[in-house]
C-alpha cells in the first residue's frame, strides 16, 4: 500500500520549532521546589514534556498531597515567559526548513496562543506564519494526545488528515498525530515512544525532513 502524498505540514511548537521545553521545565522544577517537592530535571522532562499543563499540575498536587495555590498557574506563566523572552532560541534548522517549504504549513500546540506568540516572536519564526496558521488547544479546549487539534488544523487548511504530516517531539503529540490518521515525524523525542511506530519516522535534525516534503511538492 502506497503512502499518501503529503500536502500540508503541521508543526508542534515547543521542543519542535523552539527549544523551550528545557527552559520551561527548569522554571517549573525550581518553582515547585519552593513548595517542598524536588523533581529531578530529567524526570520532569520524561514525564511532563508536551503534556497539558493542568494535567502536570494535578500530578504535582498528588505528589505534594495538597493543592497548589490558586495563583500558581499565573505565577508560573509569568516566570516562564520572562525566561523565554531572555533565553529562547529556535531549534537548529527551523528557519531554513520553514523558508524552504512550498506546501501549506501551520503550528498546532498545546500551549495558549499568547505563549505560542512569545515563542515565535522571540525567535523570529513568526515571519513564517500568518495568524490563521497558528492553532492552540486552548481554542477548542481539547489537548493532545487527543487528535482534535490536528484535525481542526487540517480542516482549516483544507487538507485531508491522511495527506498531512505532523512534526512532533513528545509522546503526547505523536499519539495525537497517529490518532488523527496523519503521517508522523518524531523529532528527537524526549522519551522512548511505546506507541505503534509503523507510521512514525524518527529524525534527529529538522533538515532531515526536506527530502520527504520536497518529494511531495514535486509529485
Amino acid at each position: 500500500m502506497s503512502t499518501p502524498r503529503i500536502e500540508a505540514v503541521i508543526f508542534d511548537c515547543d521542543g519542535t520549532l523552539v527549544d523551550s521545553e528545557t527552559l520551561s521545565l527548569a522554571v517549573l522544577v525550581e518553582f515547585v521546589a519552593e513548595f517542598g517537592l524536588e523533581i529531578p530535571h530529567e524526570e520532569a522532562l520524561q514525564e511532563f514534556a508536551g503534556n497539558e499543563l493542568s494535567v502536570v499540575f494535578r500530578t504535582i498536587e498528588e505528589r505534594l498531597e495538597r493543592s497548589l495555590p490558586d495563583n500558581f498557574m499565573d505565577n508560573f506563566r509569568k516566570r516562564q515567559i520572562a525566561v523565554l523572552h531572555k533565553e529562547l532560541q529556535a531549534i537548529d534548522g527551523a528557519h531554513d526548513l520553514l523558508a524552504s517549504l512550498h506546501l501549506p504549513f501551520c503550528v498546532a500546540s498545546n500551549a495558549p496562543l499568547n505563549k505560542i506568540a512569545v515563542c515565535l516572536q522571540t525567535t523570529g519564526l513568526d515571519r513564517h506564519f500568518t495568524p490563521d496558521r497558528i492553532f492552540s488547544a486552548y481554542q477548542i479546549e481539547v489537548w493532545k494526545p487527543e487528535p482534535d487539534l490536528f484535525l481542526k488544523a487540517a480542516h482549516d487548511i483544507g487538507v485531508a488528515p491522511e495527506n498531512c504530516a505532523v512534526v512532533e517531539d513528545s509522546r503526547f503529540g505523536i499519539r495525537a498525530g497517529l490518532a488523527a490518521g496523519m503521517q508522523v515525524f518524531a523529532y528527537g523525542p524526549h522519551q522512548p515512544v511505546s506507541d505503534n511506530l509503523s507510521n512514525v519516522h524518527t529524525i534527529r535534525h529538522l533538515n532531515e525532513l526536506k527530502p520527504f516534503f520536497a518529494s511531495s511538492q514535486q509529485a
